[in-house]
């Protein structure tokens, strides 16, 4: 939300400087983002002075350029080469002196400088508005009226306008803070309750209102009063279409919007001023002068202000005419009935439209208007008719006109308003300070709240309509504490608190354990949003998954069924930044569908490594992150968990090449391999990329079913052998380690591979491989008889089920 300081000063009685307000708007929960200064000019015209031009003559090299002396009110005057046509003695002129800085329209800032033109001396510059940010013509210099004082600064002259403008990081309850008019009552509540005065807003209102006649009637008739509770309308006559005046122009422009004619501009700043949105209808262009707010049937074609084919649902809403529609309701107007230059009357709706109802309608057709942002956050119902009586009034001031209709206002069911009771104590209980009952009725009362009764112990209060998120004494609290401030609320010297204790903590335990882990070798931990891009997906990935109804944006429109996809975004976003090797981890959630209403979430943790493990130093070189190290820190998550997987296994997958499974008792716990260049190439990644997820789901509870073992050191030593074969190329390490422990030798405590070689001199298609052997006895030396009898049922074994040749 963004809030104009000298806009917002114009409704406090007291003047409250910017950094002050600042601080203010805090507090009281509007919290203040950005704080920036506005210029209408860029640079404020600082430094530019107004001179006369005393003489000119041709330029002697140059055809197109003249030599001027000009008088800026200094002892001399300056010599000035300058190329505009128009130049002429006696004229009055902006001028640049040496050292001032200019922002033209287009282009970097200059600052001038004494510079040679064509051999000749120049200190300065003679101005054309679009070298300094006042247009955009560069026909020529600017030449003010002789009336223009010699010397004065050119900001004082024009004195463009200035402003500071806050940024509001407003919260989606806020929806009485979504103007100006609204803020200045929340700062005038908290004026009046630090200061200790009775500090009112000046409110926006429409006295003055007068109707001048009945020429322009339109029949309005409310069908769905459900989507719409109340609708206010009046039809002005005989107005005139043109340029907004300079104030009203210079507070849009201050808070960003571009100013369109004074018509739109009056109703967007009415809609900045109060938060009550207008909609401007050309009164000529409605059929038989009948407004009619009901639905269409679904598939009806519609065509937007955006010149843009809608196809409506039946569930949007639609202000129509005696023929069609020609509004969509809170949302967008309609191409056929919008204000334009030729328009001579106007009829001005003011309404109030269901919130769930205009938010769905916004997000089915992707239009994100101002006018919907309010109406889906609620508006006031009670305020309809005293701003359009305020716009009204301000039509008739700036295009002329006449009120041509009385005020029409359907409100078939009027609305009561919410009330609430809240006793002392339970104030103090909920703020932990003991606030006086008048202090917390001068505040609610400052907020806009209804004193009903008064008791001993107890407050009634009926909400303001302008505050529809109030509903129960804890939101009361909140207004209190909000305007009061959370820094007044003083910290207790001691504090009494009952202990939660929780009976399912294992997982959290189990979680910050592998986490730790995972961090103590140089991974970082990251947090990715569940919803992700449709695009990523096949159709028939896309078949089980759950789809956005009511999508964010148009790239957030699915939940992910797993944590590859998000975690490869965060990838590639770091690589385009340079930070070229990452190792980081996840826990997330990921989601299915399992049948026509029924879906599933599933816990995850993903590991992700791309580029170095070790960079470049003094003492060795740069280590490249592989599958192999990928795989040991599967185990070393594995493992931190008490778990060791039965098997390893390949199994192939479209998303990643060499990809293991690992399973215990069957079940699949854990899978890793590196990412596909196809996949790379979609993110936009140009290296390798490994990612394992884990089923954490599963993991915690295996992991509670796991007997934590002490092992006593062995006594007598492990002896070890070595093993060279000559194996298929195809032959993966895990058939072999397999092979050699379905022999079940008790004895034998550990393989391992320790070399592997590829030349076709071992012949085609093959590898040689280098096993250790750890063989052990708790209770005894082994001799080498029996390791040589071990050693031989290996090496037959691998002979005959694997066909290898050992080497000798």
């Amino acid at each position: 939300m963004t809030i104009s300081y000298k806009w917002l000063s114009e409704y406090l009685p007291v003047t409250v400087d910017p950094d002050r307000l600042s601080r203010i708007l805090t507090s009281i929960g509007l919290e203040v983002e950005n704080m920036n200064k506005y210029e209408e000019v860029t640079g404020g015209l600082e430094g530019l002075v107004i001179g006369e031009v005393l003489s000119t003559e041709k330029h002697p090299n140059a055809d197109k350029l003249t030599l001027t002396r000009v008088n800026i009110g200094k002892p001399e005057p300056l010599k000035i080469v300058c190329g505009a046509p128009n130049v002429a003695a006696g004229q009055k002129v902006i001028v640049a002196p040496v050292g001032t800085t200019i922002y033209p329209i287009t282009g970097e800032p200059l600052t001038m400088k004494v510079a040679k033109i064509r051999s000749e001396e120049s200190h300065g510059m003679i101005c054309a508005e679009d070298e300094i940010g006042l247009g955009v013509s560069h026909a020529g210099i600017i030449v003010l009226p002789a009336s223009a004082k010699i010397g004065q600064a050119a900001a004082n002259y024009f004195q463009p306008y200035e402003d500071i403008i806050f940024e509001i990081g407003l919260t989606p309850n806020r929806m009485d803070a979504m103007s100006h008019w609204g803020v200045a009552r929340d700062v005038c509540a908290y004026l009046s309750h630090h200061d200790k005065k009775d500090i009112k807003p000046k409110l926006p209102n429409g006295n003055g209102f007068k109707i001048d006649n009945n020429s322009l009637v339109i029949d309005v008739r409310v069908e769905n009063e459900n989507a719409c509770p109340r609708y206010s309308g009046i039809s002005m006559a005989n107005i005139s279409i043109g340029e907004s005046p300079k104030w009203l122009q210079q507070k849009l422009k201050a808070i960003g919007l571009r100013p369109i004619n004074n018509i739109v501009d009056i109703t967007n700043f009415i809609q900045h001023e109060t938060g009550q949105p207008i909609h401007a209808f050309d009164a000529d262009m409605i059929a038989d002068k009948k407004v009619v707010v009901k639905n269409l049937p679904p598939g009806t074609v519609f065509i937007t202000l955006d010149e843009k084919e809608r196809k409506l649902s039946n569930e949007d809403l639609m202000i129509c005419d005696g023929k069609e529609g020609i509004c969509i309701a809170g949302v967008f107007g309609g191409l056929r009935s919008g204000v334009t230059g030729t328009t001579k009357n106007i009829f001005l709706e003011s309404a109030c439209f269901d919130s769930v109802a205009v938010r769905k309608t916004s997000f089915r057709h992707g239009l994100r208007t101002d006018a919907a942002s309010r109406f889906e956050k609620g508006t006031d119902i009670s305020a309809t008719v005293n701003v359009l009586k305020r716009t009204a009034n301000l039509i008739k001031e700036v295009c002329g006109g006449e009120i041509a209709s009385d005020i029409i206002d359907l409100y078939p069911n009027p609305k009561a308003k919410t009330e609430v009771a809240i006793k002392w104590h339970f104030t103090k209980k909920l703020s932990g300070k003991n606030y006086h009952p008048d202090a917390i009725m001068n505040i609610l009362t400052s907020l806009g709240f209804e004193i009903i009764k008064e008791g001993i112990d107890e407050l009634r209060v009926a909400v303001p309509f302008h505050k529809p998120d109030i509903s129960l004494p804890a939101d009361l609290v909140e207004e209190i504490v909000r305007i009061d401030g959370l820094d007044n609320i003083e910290i207790p010297e001691a504090i009494t608190i009952t202990p939660a204790v929780e009976e399912h903590y294992a997982k959290e335990v189990y979680r910050e354990k592998v986490s730790g882990n995972l961090v103590g070798l140089g991974f970082n931990e990251i947090m990715t949003n569940s919803i992700t891009n449709a695009a990523y997906f096949s159709e028939e990935e896309q078949q089980g998954m759950v789809r956005m109804t009511n999508s964010l944006s148009a790239e957030l429109n699915i939940l992910r069924n797993s944590l590859f996809e998000t975690a490869l975004e965060v990838v590639a976003r770091n690589l385009n930044h340079r930070n070229n090797s990452l190792r980081l981890f996840e826990f997330g959630k990921a989601y299915s569908v399992l049948g026509p209403g029924r879906y599933n979430e599933t816990e995850k943790l993903c590991v992700v490594i791309t580029g170095n493990i070790q960079e470049d130093n003094w003492k060795q070189k740069a280590n490249l992150s592989d599958f192999y190290y990928l795989k040991g820190v599967v185990n070393t998550v594995l493992r931190s968990l008490g778990i060791k997987a039965d098997t390893a296994e390949l199994l192939e997958v479209p998303k990643l090449d060499n990809h293991v499974v690992f399973r215990l008792n069957g079940q699949v716990i854990a899978g890793a391999g590196e990412v596909k260049k196809k996949v790379l190439d979609r993110f936009g990644i140009k290296q390798p990329v490994f990612f394992a997820g884990f089923d954490w789901s599963v993991l915690p509870e295996l992991a509670a079913n796991q007997t934590a073992a002490l092992q006593e050191v062995p006594r007598f030593p492990g002896v070890q052998r070595d093993l060279a074969m000559v194996i298929s190329r195809e032959l993966a390490w895990e058939k072999v380690r397999q092979t050699v422990q379905n022999i079940k030798l008790n004895n034998l405590q550990d393989i391992k591979l320790f070399d592997i070689f590829e030349s076709e001199k071992l012949g085609s298609g093959k590898k040689s491989i280098a096993v250790n052997f750890t063989f052990l006895d708790e209770k005894k030396t082994l001799t080498d008889k029996e390791i040589d009898g071990w050693m031989s049922k290996i090496i037959t074994t691998l002979e005959k089920d694997l066909q290898a040749e050992i080497r000798k």
